[in-house]
């Protein structure tokens, strides 16, 4: 499971479904749940999961060792008789995945420290979550877990205190890894520069955090730059990508490009310019010296694979905007430069500018000034 499920007129999705299940298998059946790090956790979640393990990286290289350890974690307990409990402390701090990468400070040092948690007696797992900053529900923001052996659950609660008052702490020196700016002065950076390719993440309009991926901002300040060499991944837009294939391949098209579902943090851009690969669902269009990659369904943009799809590749672009937060390990591995455009969008890198309407307060850092300790335990 993710951890940040909500769906509309029934509110958490994960702890629903962990509660139907118990329903179906009983209260006497261990259950192990494998989550990523930016699961925004009820608390009630507990009543129905025995074991809550979450990934320890962003971005995120141990998905499958993370899953491989809730399935030993289970079988260690159907063959030991002993059923683990899980307990949850949340300080109030929600920060875009972006300012929590566990290769640098502070985060490293807090990511570490679950391998000591891990040690002490009575435990048996860790986890330190995020949260996910662009969901806009009660239960949004970090939580510190800590599993223990079912006999020792105040020995786990004391630990899972230490460490929320250890995030608590760094709260506010948190940072992105990467050269972050307006998306003017990061296309400015990227013409400058002498490496190639350059990544820009489109970040305010993160497909793989929510956002519709239909700000055409870079569309518009690319071409009002004339940069000759560069490359969009992507833009949500059926019209368009209709459009491309009733030209054919190799002909003219004009049309106007995006705004038609985030209409609030971008307006459709009027462009002409020629559909020079067309797949099933998918065009690309080039736009003077920019290819602007059309799909017909909302898409994440993670791998290298996902620009081949479309005839691209990254590494023979001088500019590859995608949108997306972090880089993915795939990109990172051919990005010469990597910039973070502080960009409009759903997914708004600066959550103080978002709404909030449902989210606990206080709640850093949409609140500065407030102090917290851990609740006693009841």
């Amino acid at each position: 499971l993710h951890g940040a499920m909500e769906v509309e007129g029934i509110g958490d999705g994960e702890t629903n479904l962990l509660k139907r299940i118990r329903e179906v298998v009983g209260w006497r059946v261990t259950v192990s749940v494998a989550l990523d790090l930016h699961g925004n956790l009820n608390p009630q979640i507990v009543e129905y999961a025995d074991i809550l393990t979450a990934y320890r990286t962003t971005p995120h290289v141990d998905v499958f060792e993370t899953r491989l350890k809730a399935a030993r974690l289970l079988i260690r307990s159907i063959k030991t008789g002993i059923k683990p409990t899980s307990t949850i402390v949340k300080p109030p701090v929600l920060l875009p995945g972006e300012y929590v990468v566990t290769s640098i400070k502070p985060a490293a040092s807090i990511y570490r420290s679950l391998e000591e948690i891990d040690r002490r007696l009575g435990v048996v797992d860790s986890s330190m979550l995020v949260g996910m900053a662009w969901a806009d529900t009660l239960h949004a923001s970090a939580s510190a877990v800590v599993v223990s052996d079912g006999r020792r659950e105040s020995r786990a609660y004391e630990m899972a205190c230490r460490l929320a008052e250890a995030y608590w702490d760094k709260r506010g020196e948190f940072k992105l890894e990467v050269e972050a700016g307006e998306v003017d002065d990061l296309i400015r950076v990227a013409k400058a520069s002498m490496k190639k390719p350059v990544f820009i993440s489109d970040s305010g309009d993160n497909v793989t955090a929510g956002a519709p991926g239909d700000v055409p901002i870079f569309i518009e300040r690319l071409l009002a730059f004339k940069v000759e060499d560069a490359v969009v991944a992507g833009i949500y837009d059926p019209d368009a990508v209709r459009l491309c294939r009733e030209a054919g391949l190799g002909g003219d098209v004009k049309t106007s490009i995006g705004g038609k579902i985030d209409k609030i943090n971008g307006y459709p851009v009027e462009v002409k310019g020629r559909a020079v690969n067309l797949t099933d669902g998918r065009a690309v269009l080039r736009v003077d010296g920019v290819d602007i990659l059309l799909t017909n369904r909302r898409r994440g943009w993670t791998s290298i694979n996902d620009l081949m799809e479309f005839g691209v590749n990254p590494t023979e672009k001088k500019i590859v905007v995608v949108k997306l937060g972090y880089l993915t390990p795939d990109f990172r591995r051919i990005a010469e430069l990597a910039l973070m455009a502080l960009s409009p969008g759903c997914t708004n890198l600066i959550i103080e500018k978002l709404k909030y309407e449902r989210v606990r307060r206080p709640l850093y850092p949409l609140d500065k000034d407030f102090s917290w300790i851990p609740p006693r335990r009841s």
